[in-house]
């Protein structure tokens, strides 16, 4: 349990802009199939589906891509769709750069998914 002090001081610190941003966290296995993966620094996050081999996890890691390491992960991604994912396991190496960038591009909030028109 936080102590008041401590949640004050937090408070504080984050009005004053104190953070100290993280630093990219360390590499990893290949995760699991519906693992999130999430690029901190752009604010995305894509789910690993079947097909995902261990040379493109090893591009991903490269590009930034790393298995969130806080639990609860509180920050607010927009979330890569899943046919993007689909496209980037299936290109060839030579395109990848073209397809994640489309896929960034189309990438939504999870509140603009789920919102309902009546």
């Amino acid at each position: 349990m936080i102590n008041p002090i401590d949640s004050l001081r937090t408070r504080l610190r984050s009005l004053l802009g104190g953070r100290v941003p993280r630093s990219l966290p360390r590499r990893s296995h290949k995760p699991r199939i519906g693992t999130y993966v999430v690029h901190v620094e752009e604010g995305l996050r894509l789910v690993v589906q079947a097909g995902l081999s261990d040379e493109l996890w090893q591009w991903l890691m490269d590009h930034g891509w790393r298995v969130p390491s806080h639990h609860p992960d509180r920050r607010v991604y927009l979330d890569i769709p899943v046919s993007c994912v689909t496209r980037l396991i299936d290109a060839d190496a030579a395109h990848r750069e073209q397809v994640m960038f489309e896929a960034i591009m189309s990438a939504q909030s999870k509140r603009a998914r789920t919102r309902r028109t009546y």
